[in-house]
């Protein structure tokens, strides 16, 4: 039996829409800000948005970087979406030395002058890599993104990428880690595929994705 979805709840996110979006797919979830039921889970999402500071400060606020970091380390799956997926990775140039969850090695950097900003609306996945987060998608499937930041990773972890006047990572991520920056729970068809993969994701064994050091 796979264990319900636990959607860390730490003040700045689309929380309701993310949790309607597994209720939809009749997947159990749940809302949690309590750090040791975080800890124990074996499935986590960490929605956001907002600014990376902000985001960075109610985490280490409500005492959650340790059970997130714990739980990832005991083999739990783990969902970042939009600014979410942002704060697995090292730093942002929106925060200058404010530190991300470093889950995944790289840098989120803003969109550059010459392209609307924030970016909104409905954009093509392309180049996509063999990932288990991505089964059943194609290049070219569309997906929705509102965002002001983007993330540089290494090359290594990108999956798919998006093209906005640069090409810039869409989804990435290793193992049981992935950080996706459009919005799947607004996605439809090919939102609801990444959500059902992920869920997949949490019912296989072994270790979780690794914590770059």
């Amino acid at each position: 039996m796979i264990d319900p979805v636990l959607i860390v709840d730490y003040g700045m996110g689309n929380v309701a829409s993310v949790l309607n979006a597994f209720t939809r797919l009749g997947v159990k979830a749940r809302l949690s800000d309590r750090p040791q039921e975080i800890s124990a889970a074996r499935s986590l999402v960490l929605p956001g948005v907002g600014a990376f500071g902000d985001a960075v400060e109610e985490i280490d606020r409500r005492d959650l970087r340790k059970p997130i970091l714990g739980a990832v380390r005991g083999g739990a799956s783990l969902l970042g979406i939009c600014l979410g997926m942002q704060l697995l990775f090292d730093v942002s140039d929106e925060n200058e030395g404010t530190q991300g969850l470093g889950l995944l090695h790289g840098r989120v950097r803003r969109l550059p002058g010459g392209v609307r900003v924030p970016h909104i609306g409905w954009n093509q996945i392309e180049d996509l890599r063999p990932a288990p987060i991505l089964e059943g998608l194609q290049p070219g499937e569309h997906l929705y993104f509102v965002h002001s930041y983007y993330v540089e990773p290494l090359p290594e972890l990108v999956v798919a990428w998006v093209d906005y006047g640069l090409r810039f990572a869409a989804v990435a991520g290793s193992g049981k880690v992935w950080g996706i920056q459009p919005h799947p729970e607004k996605s439809q068809r090919p939102g609801e595929t990444i959500l059902r993969n992920f869920i997949g994701l949490s019912d296989t064994g072994g270790k979780g994705g690794e914590i770059c050091a």
